[in-house]
């Protein structure tokens, strides 16, 4: 499989998954306080939402790199 429809069908799944979910959310470690050899660290969950016209952008891109793709091979 050529990189341009690889990068194509992986930029129209993310779009896919930007669109369905809306976006993600991940847990940040941090640390509060260190006291000698005691440490305190603190769990913080952040989001990232992803726009609408990110998803959109991408699955435009990503068919279009297939098209392209496809036209060379």
């Amino acid at each position: 499989m050529q990189a341009t429809k690889l990068v194509g069908i992986l930029l129209i799944i993310a779009g896919t998954l930007g669109l369905v979910y809306g976006g993600f959310s991940y847990t940040e470690e941090s640390t509060a306080a260190k006291i000698g050899t005691l440490e305190i660290t603190v769990d913080q969950e952040k989001d990232v939402n992803v726009p609408m016209w990110a998803g959109v952008g991408a699955i435009v891109a990503g068919a279009l790199l297939l098209l392209a793709g496809g036209r060379r091979g």
